[in-house]
């Protein structure tokens, strides 16, 4: 895995500094610890971090076409590069070296732009092109790598986090006020927007063009949920066999390579898959809590048994105020998943003894394995029994009506779900979703946010993707949704930023767009069934994963949260987020700010998500804005 990074003045024939583009490439040495290589050349500026992983000795970057005409800058794994490879020397390309970097440059002599559909991997990359005075920039299907690029009248710049572009001396900085309202809603900022109105992200599936005419950027890829009609012992064959098939792609490694080991269903298949396929035992990685909710460590620890791993483990303490700094640098704008923590700890666990590891991340969104897929279903049955002009009074007033009661049993908190029976599927969801809810943000924000925001709604963020799923079932749309919001910009976020503080490579082979294709083609009905999820997925996978580890409860990879806010957190909070001059205060009511606070503190309400939001937006704005 590298970071990346570069200039390009397409409105200006102002050469670019190399002072500058040295600093954008240092930014990123934690992406790529091994090597450095830069190219500056007139109105062009290319850097880059390498983490070495296939063929340590060549690979070099920035790398050149014979005539140097063509330079380019990657991020990822190509998985299928060998094919290409071949593909390419059988139409005349002389290769010099075994790496994947040298197929990209290659493959865009011969196919240009197209390049991307011809693909198997992760990858953000740039080509400049010399000959036509043109910047090619792409990212993968998914967003597994990240791509932030700032574009003004003269200037275009990129880089794989959004720190080394704001070394540049002309970036703006000026906030983007509804991603800050995005952040609020989601705990992350989705795409294409960042925290500064100025600095964009790249979405996933897309690549751009830049010359001296302007920018464009195109969409080369998406899903479809269309079903396909086959049996269910086909489906299940089918399953099995791409997941193989994405598993062994991505084991080709000339480096010390692992797994995350959770317990869960996901990591356990993927750990499965691995050892069959591999000749030595498998390095695995997991962590576990000393609170038992939390902890999953004995079923991790089940799995690595029966698959004989290398298994290596830590208990993680409430020490999180230790790295929240860490965490909010390497992540470069707001985020706060608080599973950001327990992953940067499993990454720096797996680091110790391999340089690449495979994750189970996607199996969730891909088989409809969140367990608000089922309340979502249960929620459409009803709807479909009441029709809207009675169910939207009815279940409005109860939900005005009813409580918030945090400290009862999860069977007795109904508040949501009769708010969710009086608004349409498509809102209902977004509030499913959403943390701060409009109610919240309109007693906490100041009447100059309000200003700024005016009548924006961070609905509009999955409206986009509602809009583009209409005629698929319920299910599938919310799929699509989280598949374009909640896994790239939460999910894949948060697993680069962590594993790349520790120079980790993670690999994601539930997320192989061939595996992903095939899973949206198989029908809903065998994904959630009888309010089961992953119902096929689970058949499929019985005698590789053990059906105690199939079958047990969902758990998450979460953390004490809640519990930590009251005790090894709170000194922390009270010190930043409530001190008068936080950035807080800046944006929000005090007082209202206090009274969440409190009301955590007592017990009576559990607002532990909100309260982790707001310590990380201080977090980041102490690291960021001052």
């Amino acid at each position: 895995m590298c970071g990346i990074c570069g200039q390009f003045n397409y409105h200006s024939q102002a050469p670019v500094e190399m002072t500058i583009i040295k600093k954008m490439t240092d930014s990123l040495i934690h992406r790529g610890p091994d090597a450095e290589g830069l190219h500056i050349a007139g109105r062009i500026g290319l850097g880059h971090r390498r983490l070495k992983i296939i063929d340590l000795a060549g690979g070099v970057q920035p790398m050149f076409s014979e005539d140097r005409s063509l330079a380019v800058v990657f991020n990822g794994e190509i998985y299928n590069y060998l094919q290409l490879k071949k593909e390419l020397a059988s139409c005349g390309h002389d290769f010099r070296t075994n790496s994947d970097t040298e197929v990209l440059l290659h493959g865009y002599e011969q196919w240009g732009g197209d390049l991307v559909h011809h693909l198997r991997g992760m990858f953000a990359f740039a080509v400049w092109d010399g000959r036509k005075s043109e910047l090619f920039v792409a990212r993968d299907r998914l967003g597994i790598k990240p791509l932030y690029y700032y574009l003004d009248d003269s200037t275009f710049l990129f880089a794989s986090e959004i720190k080394s572009i704001l070394l540049h001396p002309a970036v703006d900085r000026t906030i983007d006020y509804q991603a800050l309202d995005d952040y609020l809603t989601y705990l992350y900022i989705p795409a294409p927007k960042s925290i500064f109105k100025k600095i964009r992200k790249l979405a996933a599936g897309h690549y751009l063009r830049i010359d001296a005419r302007g920018m464009k950027e195109s969409e080369y890829w998406d899903i479809s949920f269309a079903p396909t009609k086959m049996g269910q012992r086909d489906m299940m064959d089918g399953i099995v066999e791409q997941m193989k098939d994405a598993v062994r792609a991505r084991m080709i490694s000339d480096v010390p390579l692992g797994a995350f080991l959770s317990g869960g269903i996901d990591s356990s298949a993927v750990v499965g898959i691995m050892a069959g396929l591999a000749n030595q035992p498998i390095n695995t990685a997991s962590i576990g809590f000393n609170e038992s909710a939390f902890d999953e460590l004995p079923h991790a620890r089940q799995v690595a048994q029966i698959y004989k791993t290398n298994m290596h483990e830590k208990i993680v303490h409430p020490d999180a105020a230790k790295i929240i700094d860490d965490l909010a640098w390497y992540f470069d704008e707001p985020f706060a998943d608080s599973s950001m923590v327990p992953t940067y700890y499993v990454s720096q666990v797996a680091r110790e003894k391999v340089t690449v590891c495979l994750s189970g991340d996607g199996g969730d969104e891909n088989f409809a394995g969140y367990r608000r897929y089922r309340f979502d279903h249960f929620e459409n049955q009803i709807r479909a029994l009441l029709p809207h002009p009675v169910r939207r009074p009815l279940f409005s007033t109860l939900g005005h009506l009813y409580p918030k009661a945090d400290w009862l049993p999860r069977i007795f908190r109904a508040k949501t779900l009769f708010v969710n029976l009086s608004l349409s599927g498509e809102q209902a969801y977004y509030n499913s979703m959403s943390w701060f809810k409009s109610a919240m943000k309109s007693s906490l924000y100041t009447e100059p946010l309000k200003k700024e925001l005016a009548d924006y709604d961070s609905f509009s963020v999955f409206q986009t993707y509602f809009d583009r799923s209409r005629g698929w079932d319920a299910l599938a749309r919310i799929q699509y949704v989280d598949i374009k919001t909640y896994l790239v910009d939460d999910i894949l976020t948060k697993v680069d930023r962590a594993s790349m503080a520790h120079a980790l490579e993670v690999r994601v082979p539930l997320l192989d767009h061939h595996f992903m294709e095939y899973a949206a083609s198989l029908p809903s009905d065998v994904k959630l069934r009888a309010g089961e999820g992953k119902y096929i997925m689970k058949k499929a996978l019985r005698g590789i994963v053990p059906d105690d580890i199939l079958y047990r409860p969902k758990q998450g990879f979460s953390i004490p949260l809640a519990k930590w806010l009251r005790t090894s957190l709170r000194p922390l909070f009270e010190a930043n987020v409530l001190a008068s001059d936080s950035f807080a205060a800046s944006l929000f009511n005090m007082p209202q700010v206090r009274l969440l606070w409190n009301q955590h503190q007592r017990g009576t309400r559990d607002y532990g998500s909100h309260l982790w939001a707001l310590l990380m937006l201080e977090s980041w704005a102490k690291k960021f804005l001052r």
